[in-house]
């Protein structure tokens, strides 16, 4: 399974990383609101552990946004320890609220009671049009064709079919995909598109993947036309 840790305290979020790696689980780190909600909205989190006191965006900005989107489990982590905050962060739609410092067996012991609760998840496939893509077989087929792709295409492909009809910026490409700062100066979102659109859409009469020019890219089933 999955976590998310969105902690701005290096030594805090390092410390639940290596406790919740060793315990099997597989960890991401974000260290501010901002980062912490795109990558709770794009990538398929089983849990999010998450700080109230965030740069960006406070944790209760980010699971009133979440709360939009999916229905992702959410454990508050927080020194803020007023009854006022425990019932705010409940009433907001968190699975559970600990506050610190805590000692690590209690924590991983509420991980393990939410996961084993089985809130909804997202579908292991996804499917825009005559498009599907298993996330847990990591495969792709059109019209009912096998289609390969490299690790980063299937993540680009992922990120698209899951936010479908949303048009999605560069630089959020860049930092979802590839974790990194959008540079003007490097086309490797483009070129990755280009040959992602080689395989899903050159073969087909229906394109999804359109060109918004000045903005990015969206994913979606239209029809007629293409970008």
């Amino acid at each position: 399974m999955r976590i998310l840790v969105v902690e701005d305290e290096y030594k805090t979020s390092q410390y639940l990383k290596k406790g919740l790696s060793e315990a099997g689980y597989v960890v991401d780190v974000a260290s501010d609101g901002i980062d912490g909600l795109h990558m709770a909205v794009t990538v398929a989190y089983d849990l999010v552990v998450l700080d109230v006191m965030l740069p960006g965006k406070t944790g209760w900005e980010v699971l009133t946004a979440l709360r939009t989107q999916r229905h992702t489990a959410v454990l508050f982590l927080t020194a803020r320890d007023d009854l006022g905050d425990r019932v705010k962060g409940l009433d907001l739609g968190a699975d559970d609220y600990m506050t610190k410092p805590f000692a690590f067996a209690e924590l991983l012991a509420r991980v393990r009671t939410i996961l084993r609760r089985g809130r909804t998840r997202e579908p292991d496939v996804l499917n825009v049009g005559d498009l599907e893509l298993n996330l847990l077989g990591h495969k792709a087929t059109r019209q009912g064709i096998s289609i390969a792709l490299t690790a980063k295409e299937f993540l680009l492909l992922a990120l698209l079919m899951r936010r479908q009809g949303e048009i999605l910026p560069r630089s959020l490409i860049a930092s979802q995909v590839w974790d990194v700062n959008f540079d003007s100066d490097t086309n490797i979102v483009d070129v990755t598109l280009r040959r992602l659109r080689a395989k899903i859409d050159d073969p087909f009469d229906t394109k999804l993947i359109h060109t918004v020019r000045g903005m990015g890219y969206v994913l979606e089933h239209r029809e007629t036309g293409a970008a």
